[in-house]
């Protein structure tokens, strides 16, 4: 039986979109794991007794997004340099000490999350010792403890443009928002109390409290600082239901969204692993412990989800995922051992599968900059790193890209801006000299054909411009305005995305 060949990359660059100008874009991803080479491997381990790792994040700045950290189960931040070479016969502990940039212990309890802000400089780590610190990475020194929680913090974001500003998720079933700059007192800046707390954010209204020792089941397992500065993202470990809330307003939840189950039931056996949102604010990725990730559009949630994939396992909740800066594919852990990127655009594709790992992929990180570039880490306490065919490169547009169709003036504006010259109108030809207007040595002049509207027209359409006007300036028109929460208006009527979704 004869076998279809596969299309070729340039097969599939025809059929692509040309967006007319030369970018550098995301690599182009086929279905051959050929284009993927883990380009190294470190191991996690200190003073020789190996520790799994539990988080890790590239720097979000250009200039050191090589930069990897990494924390773990036993208290550790280490930074690692992903430029450095690796050599094939090298162990993974000589890998490790190569690369390293630098390693403090930063809590005596396991890290479960961090977070890179102030252009790199400083660093935040969520710990099971009930704490929040903020390190300066230069001289591994604690400048801050954000001290509230009553049990282990698994979750951390901040803000996207005032980087004092963290969010944070506990398995006490809370989730808080603090200020990094307030202190109880003046003479005591060191630590940090909580500016809100909202306790039960995701416990059903009716439920009993769980039994002590059964916290997990009421466990905010994942939050996100929205790009819209003022929304914030809630998921947990009872329900597959992402919660967004209004910072300004949190006594209740503005709106909520979850998979289209047909049995409800499903809904409740199901927590959420990890939240990711791309570079825009467009997208929201949710890791689902149905062995499914959904992808949410910010704007239409109360659609559910607008993409499903799966191939994967997530067997606990320490297996994440991480949607691409671009939106254009999602990267995530599973626990057979395998990590798993599928195209957003295809979810009907199988996922390409980066197989190396010999244990648990839980962590997963994109590198903002540097295209092609992952790390995943694993329970068999190593960090890999992988190379995506750099070489190659799509002109598909990425999903939340927003295009915008610039048009010309024309040619008789653009003279008159560029030499400052008087239009000239065809009166004022007539009423020159014709040795002037016709010059046997000059080139024929170039006729101009003017469209105009008829005069019914004309009064029709005025009439409906000064309507429309005039309801663009009426305060219920601007309560009604289409525009989008990710780019907000002036008017603080209009700034957040608690007016789409009217609470009922």
């Amino acid at each position: 039986m004869e076998t279809s060949k596969p299309r070729s990359f340039f097969q599939d660059l025809r059929l692509r979109e040309v967006n007319g100008f030369r970018v550098r874009k995301r690599p182009y991803m086929g279905n051959d794991t050929q284009d993927f080479d883990p380009i190294g491997a470190v191991a996690v381990e200190h003073d020789g007794e190996p520790s799994p790792p539990m988080a890790l994040s590239f720097c979000k700045t250009n200039k050191k997004a090589h930069i990897l950290a990494l924390t773990d189960e036993g208290g550790y931040v280490t930074l690692f340099n992903t430029r450095q070479k690796f050599i094939d016969f090298s162990s993974y502990r000589e890998n490790a000490e190569k690369a390293k940039v630098s390693e403090w212990m930063a809590h005596a309890n396991a890290i479960f999350d961090l977070c890179w802000i102030k252009d790199d400089a400083l660093i935040l780590t969520a710990s099971g010792d009930q704490s929040i610190k903020v390190w300066d990475t230069e001289q591994k020194k604690c400048i801050r403890a954000l001290m509230g929680h009553t049990g282990s913090i698994k979750s951390i974001s901040c803000h996207p443009t005032n980087q004092e500003l963290v969010v944070s998720g506990s398995r006490d079933g809370s989730f808080a928002v603090w200020d990094t700059r307030c202190s109880r007192n003046t003479h005591q800046k060191f630590c940090v109390p909580p500016l809100s707390v909202i306790h039960e954010a995701h416990t059903p209204p009716g439920r009993r409290r769980p039994r002590r020792g059964k916290a997990e089941s009421r466990s905010i397992t994942s939050v996100l600082y929205l790009k819209d500065e003022v929304s914030i993202a809630t998921a947990g470990a009872v329900d597959s239901v992402i919660k967004l809330w209004d910072s300004r307003h949190l006594k209740a939840p503005v709106t909520h969204a979850c998979p289209n189950s047909e049995s409800s039931e499903e809904k409740r056996l199901h927590g959420i692993s990890s939240l990711s949102q791309d570079l825009n604010g467009v997208f929201i990725a949710a890791s689902c412990m149905d062995h499914r990730i959904y992808l949410y559009n910010v704007l239409q949630l109360e659609k559910g989800p607008m993409r499903t994939f799966s191939g994967g396992r997530t067997d606990s909740f320490f297996v994440k995922s991480a949607i691409s800066p671009d939106a254009a594919h999602i990267l995530s852990g599973s626990s057979d051992g395998s990590a798993y990127i599928w195209q957003v655009n295809k979810p009907q594709l199988d996922p390409i599968t980066l197989k190396s790992h010999d244990g648990e992929v839980t962590a997963v990180d994109w590198c903002p900059s540097e295209m092609g570039k992952v790390a995943t880490c694993s329970d068999d306490f190593t960090v890999r790193l992988w190379n995506i065919q750099s070489s190659c490169y799509s002109n598909t547009r990425s999903p939340s890209s927003m295009r915008k169709r610039v048009r010309a003036l024309p040619r008789m504006e653009r003279r008159k801006l560029l030499l400052d010259e008087p239009l000239h109108t065809k009166s004022d030809a007539e009423s020159m000299p014709h040795s002037v207007v016709c010059n046997v040595n000059s080139p024929p002049p170039t006729r101009i054909v003017e469209v105009s509207t008829p005069e019914s027209q004309k009064k029709k359409f005025s009439i409906s411009f000064e309507v429309k006007e005039n309801l663009e300036r009426t305060p219920e028109a601007e309560m009604k305005s289409p525009s989008s929460v990710l780019n907000p208006p002036s008017s603080l009527k209009r700034k957040t995305i608690r007016d789409y979704f009217p609470v009922s």
